[in-house]
């Protein structure tokens, strides 16, 4: 068992998490002139990052660890800051793409151990994330201008 991977998996899952969740709370609450591709935008943002989660824990379990069972501990593991309240369209998109760079940080972090630890298909699967999450950070960049 490698416990360092596992704790870098553990960080990405929660993270992607944390997206998840901000991603769908900004569906829900995001108003303005854009609404209908907002609303659309951020569903298919959070059904691709809640689709991710379950196969991140599923990871973990295949190293010999055990994934978070509640979201106290869940959340522990990361340092996406939660929405605290409603904002602009412009503003729910910002704190999007800073979230998304925290989940790319991690994903890095967690490459550099997996290779680390010549787990090739963890590897491999958290290079298609960080593809996901660059495709992520572009399409709200280009969503913000």
């Amino acid at each position: 068992m490698n416990q360092e991977l596992i704790t870098a998996l553990t960080k990405v899952m929660a993270d992607t998490f944390a997206m998840y969740y901000k991603a769908h709370s900004s569906h829900w609450n995001i108003e303005g002139p854009n609404f209908p591709q907002y609303h659309d935008f951020l569903q298919n943002l959070y059904t691709e990052l809640w689709n991710t989660v379950d196969t991140i824990a599923e990871k973990i379990r295949q190293l010999g660890g055990y994934a978070p069972s509640s979201l106290s501990e869940l959340m522990s593991h990361t340092m996406v800051t939660e929405n605290t309240g409603t904002y602009s369209d412009q503003e729910y998109l910002t704190r999007l793409l800073d979230t998304n760079n925290l989940v790319l940080a991690s994903l890095l972090m967690a490459y550099k151990e997996a290779e680390a630890a010549t787990e090739i298909g963890v590897s491999n699967f958290i290079q298609d994330r960080v593809m996901a999450h660059q495709k992520h950070g572009w399409m709200l960049k280009a969503t913000l201008k």
